[in-house]
């Protein structure tokens, strides 16, 4: 049986409700979440990529497949390729005016992106949470989110492997008197506060739901707010990966250092 991947969960659901903002939503969030395997005319010479481009009636468009099974499929033979995340992809593609062949032949999440609709996903992406400064007064249940948020969130924290050992979601009160929703992260890595804060940002600007109904913060386990968040909080359990092999990073690897078009 042909694999299904979650990009072609996320096109299914939203063929399926062509007027529902919310699924396609979720299936630009899983666009830019997923990895690709880019077709290329060449081998990747360090850091410089030569992508194929088809010329169509709707535009210019790059190959891209998100297993590398259905990219030798459609390419029917050995081709040159190069793996790279949706947003480091829709960040290389953004102003250039080309567009993106998703899938092509292959499986049902064949489709044409346009270069219009990528730019503004590029946009989106680029949306980062604000820094703020507040003192709580108290940690309780969370009461009232939707749950197409908890949806959303735990499927983004599902992308943030290692980053922290887990995450729990509580209602607060602050000193002042006001009450919301927090994210606290209990033993982030260093350096991994802002991807996990702009993860939480993305999942809050995908489900559609208004900027500042959740804050993000940051524990270290033995504060005695960690144990106070496992307390009341529901829990999220982030993946922890498999000890790395030592290996060349690949070209669109890391998102600080995307590929460079030729």
């Amino acid at each position: 049986m042909a694999e299904t991947t979650a990009l072609d969960a996320a096109h299914a659901a939203m063929e399926a409700t062509p007027q529902d903002d919310a699924a396609r939503l979720r299936f630009f969030e899983r666009l830019a979440d997923s990895e690709l395997f880019l077709m290329l005319t060449e081998e990747a010479r360090d850091e410089n990529i030569s992508p194929e481009l088809f010329d169509v009636a709707d535009g210019r468009f790059v190959l891209a497949f998100d297993l590398e099974e259905r990219l030798a499929r459609f390419a029917g033979r050995p081709a040159p390729y190069v793996a790279l995340s949706g947003r480091v992809l829709t960040a290389m593609l953004s102003g250039q005016g080309i567009g993106l062949g998703l899938n092509l032949e292959v499986a049902g999440s064949s489709m044409l992106i346009p270069a219009e609709a990528l730019a503004w996903l590029a946009e989106t992406l680029q949306h980062g949470p604000e820094e703020v400064q507040q003192r709580l007064a108290e940690f309780t249940p969370p009461e009232g989110l939707p749950d197409i948020l908890l949806t959303a969130l735990d499927t983004k924290l599902a992308t943030a492997a290692g980053l922290a050992a887990a995450a729990f979601l509580v209602g607060t009160r602050a000193e002042s008197g006001g009450q919301g929703h927090l994210l606290g992260f209990v033993a982030a890595v260093e350096g991994a506060q802002p991807a996990l804060a702009r993860a939480v940002s993305e999942a809050l600007t995908f489900s559609g739901i208004e900027a500042g109904a959740l804050d993000v913060a940051f524990f270290a386990p033995n504060e005695p707010a960690a144990a106070a968040l496992a307390k009341v909080g529901l829990r999220f359990d982030l993946p922890q990966p498999q000890a790395p092999n030592t290996v060349r990073a690949a070209p669109g690897s890391d998102p600080e250092r995307p590929p460079i078009l030729k």
